[in-house]
């Protein structure tokens, strides 16, 4: 089984079980929704990088109804489940199926979001997709990642394998559903936060932070220059 594979197969449950998978869930989400500026009131063109059922999408288009999203994934079967998610909100985004690291994201967008996505990238690839991101921003526009990133040492990293362990345990979670969210883990490819920070001040990117982090949890991004 191949990454496409592993989340078309997850596509049915994707959601019910994101509030188990991330310990997290409501402050992580709603620091990514709430760092993006409410003076974008002009329609705004969004991309959406490994967008899946269009869960974190979704969030972003109820506080900005104007906007307009294209959703890129390479497992049509979370698609369908986007498309589903939108059409209730009476939206129609353009899907992309593909992988964004050989698609073209030609744009330009004033938003660039994704999330638990990036990490299944290797480094150089991550590296990479950070300069295209850059690239495709118009003036001022924003990337917000939030993601799942590397502990800075082993013993940090064994720390955040154990604490997630234990916190979807306590959630209740089924043997099932652990041994297939940990199959799908198989395809992570994590890098630290600090490393990633250094690659988005690299392609140009400013006013970068972390602007929320909970072990591996992160979310993280920067904005393209005004000029």
């Amino acid at each position: 089984m191949d990454i496409q594979e592993a989340f078309n197969t997850a596509a049915a449950d994707y959601d019910r079980l994101r509030r188990i998978l991330i310990p997290c869930f409501d402050d992580f989400y709603k620091t990514a929704v709430e760092i993006i500026p409410e003076s974008y009131t002009a329609p705004l063109k969004v991309l959406d990088l490994g967008a899946g059922t269009g869960l974190y999408a979704g969030m972003v288009q109820a506080v900005f109804p104007n906007a307009e999203f294209t959703l890129l994934d390479l497992a049509a079967e979370m698609l369908e489940k986007a498309k589903s998610r939108f059409s209730k909100m009476g939206k129609s985004p353009r899907i992309l199926i593909g992988d964004y690291v050989e698609t073209d994201i030609a744009g330009p967008y004033d938003l660039v979001i994704s999330a638990l996505s990036i990490h299944h990238l290797s480094n150089a690839d991550k590296e990479r997709l950070y300069q295209q991101i850059y690239k495709v921003l118009n003036p001022g526009g924003m990337f917000v990642n939030a993601d799942q990133v590397l502990g800075k040492t082993p013993d940090l990293e064994k720390l955040y394998r154990q604490q997630w362990l234990n916190s979807v345990y306590a959630q209740g979670i089924s043997n099932e559903e652990l041994k297939a969210a940990q199959k799908r883990m198989e395809y992570d490819r994590m890098a630290t936060l600090d490393i990633q920070i250094n690659w988005l001040e690299a392609a140009g990117f400013q006013d970068i932070d972390c602007w929320y982090k909970n072990f591996s949890f992160a979310v993280f991004g920067g904005r393209r220059a005004t000029i």
